[in-house]
């Protein structure tokens, strides 16, 4: 999955609270205080519990950060969320579902997804995971744990502690004041990434495992603390850049934290040298594009396909139902046309 800036998101989701405050007013804060019951009172929305193996099969759920799917053509729509899961997560995924559900429906959220480079899969779900995590810890909390310098593994831990929110969400608001590009990643006692959550670097995929890398491995082996310099495991034995990393114990699980520099754990934390491996060529097959490029992200689940950096697309159709208007020929999403129509309600 592509890299996306954290500006854009930011700006997403205060697009989306914009939004969700005009169809209905003060919604937000009943979301934050219990999710399932605000979402009951939404007649075009149906919210199930449903087996965690039914959350990943669908193709466009492949590389969601939760365990929850969000199927936009049943009638209404559905947000499905894994029964398995805390009640925590599970009021952690089905906001994030719900965040699917407004940047599909509403034309000009997904009107913004259609300009990214690969249809707004990235940014999506990036967004979905930031809106769910405002929605659950406001900035008064977080302003309570994580200071000027950023989130320690200890601070996020202690901001979880004092919140409802699952630990899920903790970690993408302590993302969102990362000092640097970086990771924050939920293991399970197996070393295997049970969430994960990335600025500035390439996401780190749900179920891979990490248990070989340095501080993880050194945490599994003691205490479950550890803090030194370590490379994140994506695909095929590929590893990151050497980041500065701190990993402790987090209620069952172990977070985590790794950061290219600045790292708020340390007095001095310079960049480290690019160090990492390289992956075999790859060109991309759009006839338009034809890129060259290095593929170090895991093939699209989908169609098997990477995504190529130049045009930021695989082989999958676009995210957003797309059209093109006969007057102003522009592609937009087919929300901004009235049914039958050929031209976009601007040229109509």
């Amino acid at each position: 999955m592509p890299l996306v800036l954290r500006e854009l998101i930011t700006a997403q989701v205060t697009a989306m609270m914009r939004v969700l405050e005009q169809l209905s007013p003060g919604v937000a804060a009943r979301l934050g205080a219990d999710p399932f019951a605000a979402l009951s009172t939404f007649t075009d929305l149906e919210v199930r519990l449903v087996p965690e193996a039914e959350t990943g099969a669908r193709p466009g759920n492949a590389g969601c950060s939760v365990a929850g799917v969000y199927i936009a053509e049943a009638v209404p729509p559905i947000l499905g969320v894994a029964v398995s899961t805390s009640a925590g997560r599970r009021a952690f995924t089905v906001l994030h579902e719900f965040g699917h559900h407004l940047q599909q429906d509403q034309p000009t959220l997904a009107g913004v997804l259609l300009e990214q480079p690969d249809g707004g899969i990235a940014l999506e779900d990036a967004a979905c995971d930031a809106f769910a995590a405002d929605i659950l810890l406001p900035p008064s909390l977080v302003d309570r744990f994580i200071g000027a310098r950023g989130p320690t593994a200890v601070q996020i831990v202690d901001l979880w502690q004092a919140s409802v929110a699952s630990r899920a969400a903790a970690c993408v608001r302590a993302a969102q004041r990362l000092p640097s590009p970086g990771h924050i990643v939920l293991l399970n006692e197996e070393g295997k990434v049970s969430f994960a959550t990335s600025i500035g670097l390439p996401p780190i995929a749900r179920g891979s495992v990490q248990s070989d890398i340095g501080t993880v491995r050194e945490a599994l082996a003691g205490s479950g603390r550890a803090a030194g310099r370590t490379r994140v495991r994506y695909r095929d034995g590929i590893q990151g850049d050497e980041l500065h990393a701190q990993v402790v114990p987090m209620g069952g699980y172990l977070l985590l934290v790794a950061v290219s520099d600045r790292a708020p754990w340390l007095d001095f934390a310079p960049p480290s040298p690019a160090t990492g491996p390289v992956a075999p060529g790859w060109v991309c097959e759009h006839t338009e594009c034809r890129h060259e490029f290095t593929p170090f992200e895991a093939p699209c689940r989908a169609c098997g396909r990477p995504r190529c950096p130049e045009c930021q697309r695989c082989q999958c159709a676009p995210r957003v139902s797309e059209q093109t208007c006969s007057r102003c020929f522009q592609r937009l999403p087919a929300l901004m046309f009235a049914t039958g129509s050929a031209s976009c309600s601007e040229c109509s």
